[in-house]
């Protein structure tokens, strides 16, 4: 569907400027969009190994596993059917974090390791391996739905990609988006827990 979309907006911009005599104003735009958007991407590859370097570091000095340990309360809150000591509660925890400090690109792998630990577990509760209650195959389970709606949510307290996107664009106060970045997340992540939690009420009525 985005494929059609896009492919409409270019379709029409090229019929508007030709028929308005503004095909040199299209081409120049193109051109300085194109080399904006490769000073852009290396302005972002900059933050983002700057910032999952500091993921790595804070993982090997055991800052990520210390803060995990912390975090069993809310994971046990938001995933009370999630066995103690599972292995996806470190995956979720470092997702969890990540998204707090605004970093998507070190949140994605932790998530799609975290999804598939909770697939594992599935498996397991179908085999009558592990306790639960087991879905239908091909239904994600209750922690997998909780769990993308979260992480979609994703309460963020320091929003990285956009401050460097407006320092990019030239922002007098690139910071200035936090406070408003995290009501915004933070009322996000409210409704997504409560709506997870009547969910998943509503499943086991």
């Amino acid at each position: 569907m985005l494929n059609y979309l896009w492919a409409g907006m270019i379709l029409v911009g090229i019929i508007f400027g030709a028929f308005t005599g503004k095909m040199q104003d299209i081409t120049n735009a193109a051109l300085d969009s194109s080399k904006e958007a490769v000073t852009l991407c290396i302005t972002m590859i900059g933050v983002m190994a700057f910032w999952t370097g500091i993921m790595e570091i804070a993982s090997e000095a055991g800052i990520i596993q210390m803060a995990s340990a912390k975090m069993r309360p809310l994971l046990r809150f938001l995933f009370p059917n999630l066995p103690k000591r599972h292995k996806a509660e470190e995956h979720i925890s470092t997702n969890f974090i990540a998204n707090f400090l605004g970093l998507g690109w070190a949140a994605t792998p932790a998530g799609l390791k975290a999804m598939e630990e909770l697939g594992k577990l599935e498996d397991d509760r179908r085999a009558g391996r592990a306790a639960g209650p087991v879905r239908k195959k091909g239904i994600a389970s209750n922690e997998m739905c909780t769990f993308l709606i979260i992480n979609i949510s994703s309460l963020q307290l320091i929003p990285v990609n956009v401050i460097a996107y407006r320092s990019q664009y030239g922002s007098v106060n690139p910071s200035g988006i936090i406070g408003a970045g995290i009501l915004a997340t933070a009322v996000s992540t409210g409704a997504a827990v409560v709506f997870c939690k009547i969910m998943d009420r509503k499943r086991r009525a």
